[in-house]
């Protein structure tokens, strides 16, 4: 298979696919060796993922090199990777305080004479597949709290940004006692995978995602499904419209919006519209574009062009229906790279694609609305419920909206915090996912698998205890 540059348009890039047979054989290999690494304990299990760490840091320049190319972006690579690394800390240091933490007994039983003790084992094969948007952290955001819980991991990264995996593989050569592989490809390597697994974690679209939760069903396995957003912020009347322009559009366009917590819909207050919108605007037009030098600018190509064309036909359609573009939209064709500057949309309605669709661009609808009640129906009226944002003109102010939102976060006088912030439990609403919280302690305890040891410590009954006595 070969593999795009995103700057250049060139497939530049070949690697072997993996065969149905090789990933049996690796989900085997990895089958054999779960065991042992399991009984390491989670104290034995951190160390080795501290020594992942390291060794990951210490080839932090190979890995960033190779995502940059996947990816078109330099800077985000960087931080994408330090990224990574923090994670693989983090969990390193929080999973053996969880064990610790776990309630095992014994304890008695509601029914006389039992008592009750619970032990803990890991899912001994975990798979992920994973999405071309934040290859490194998304390939291994679930992948590092499963073997900190005690699973063997077996990973699928994107065909579309398969580069950081050679680097990879040389970082795992210098920490030999970690269980974790990767195999390469497509579909039927992703559908490959979930045969040979006992739980998948798919991230990506919401039409895949329903696929991956079938072929799970069909081997009764568990599916944790990380999917598309549509993630609206609503803007009250009370909160200062340059400062919440200059968040809404970070939140907006960061990594050209090409993330699944990205702000995708804009309901402002009709008082501060007006200076809400010029800010905006004029925010988005200082937006620099990272052609012809990839080491300047804000936002780089996108990674997949099929997505630049998807983005186009909404705006398109959105005008043809009577929207009106007050910045960018048109994407830019440059040596080979599609490039779109951040693009503010009004007159937009809630029937469009570009307020309904996911859109996984740099691409701002703004709705005004007059009052918070009609504010948020309009951003409930979605089929995804991922995360949402609230600024407003006091903490206060937005805490009370919050809890009426149909999100599993919502972020506060910001946007877009659960990309930053990976202790808070977040659990997907409708279309947006399925399972529990990749965030927070779940993130860990979803690989772990509870049994009840059930004591008796009296006198078991005998069958005569079940005996038939006529009518006493």
């Amino acid at each position: 298979m070969k593999a795009r540059n995103p700057r250049t348009g060139e497939a530049d890039f070949a690697f072997a696919e993996s065969t149905r047979a090789q990933i049996a054989a690796e989900a085997a290999r990895l089958r054999a060796v779960q065991p042992a690494w399991e009984s390491l304990g989670p104290e034995g299990r951190a160390a080795v993922m501290m020594r992942l760490a390291d060794a990951v840091e210490a080839s932090a320049g190979s890995i960033i090199a190779a995502l940059s190319v996947d990816t078109g972006r330099q800077a985000i690579a960087a931080i994408e990777v330090q990224g990574f690394i923090a994670n693989i800390r983090r969990w390193a240091k929080r999973g053996p305080e969880l064990f610790a933490g776990f309630e095992r007994g014994p304890k008695p039983s509601l029914t006389p004479g039992i008592e009750l003790v619970t032990n803990y084992s890991a899912v001994p094969l975990f798979g992920a597949i994973a999405p071309w948007n934040f290859p490194v952290v998304l390939s291994h955001i679930d992948a590092v709290p499963a073997l900190m819980a005690g699973s063997a991991t077996l990973v699928k990264p994107s065909e579309v940004t398969p580069r950081f995996v050679e680097p990879m593989r040389a970082v795992l050569a210098r920490v030999p006692d970690l269980p974790l592989a990767y195999v390469m490809g497509g579909a039927d390597v992703g559908q490959a995978l979930i045969e040979e697994v006992d739980y998948v974690c798919f991230t990506g679209s919401t039409v895949t995602g329903r696929k991956v939760a079938e072929a799970a069903a069909r081997r009764l396995i568990p599916a944790n499904l990380e999917l598309g957003g549509k993630d609206p912020m609503i803007v009250t009347a009370g909160a200062d419209p340059v400062w919440a322009a200059r968040v809404a559009l970070r939140a907006s366009i960061v990594a050209t919006g090409q993330a699944c917590q990205s702000i995708e819909r804009i309901y402002v207050a009709r008082a501060i519209a007006e200076p809400f919108l010029a800010a905006l605007v004029a925010g988005a037009q200082g937006v620099r574009l990272t052609h012809p030098d990839p080491a300047s600018g804000h936002l780089g190509p996108f990674i997949f062009p099929d997505q630049a064309d998807k983005v186009q036909a909404q705006i398109d359609a959105a005008v043809a229906e009577g929207a009106r573009v007050l910045a960018g939209g048109t994407v830019e064709r440059l040596e080979g790279g599609a490039y779109l500057r951040p693009t503010v949309l009004v007159d937009v309605t809630p029937a469009m694609a570009v307020m309904r669709e996911e859109t996984f661009g740099p691409v701002l609808p703004v709705t005004v609305f007059d009052t918070i009640d009609e504010a948020i129906a309009l951003a409930n009226d979605s089929d995804y419920g991922l995360s949402a944002a609230v600024l407003a003109g006091s903490l206060e102010e937005a805490s009370a909206i919050a809890p009426l939102l149909d999100a599993g976060a919502v972020s506060l006088q910001d946007g877009a915090l659960t990309s930053m912030v990976g202790d808070a439990t977040n659990l997907s609403r409708k279309g947006s996912g399925l399972g529990p919280s990749r965030m927070g302690d779940s993130g860990l305890t979803r690989f772990l698998r509870e049994q009840a040891l059930i004591r008796q410590t009296g006198t078991p009954l005998t069958i005569d205890a079940y005996a038939e006595r006529g009518n006493a």
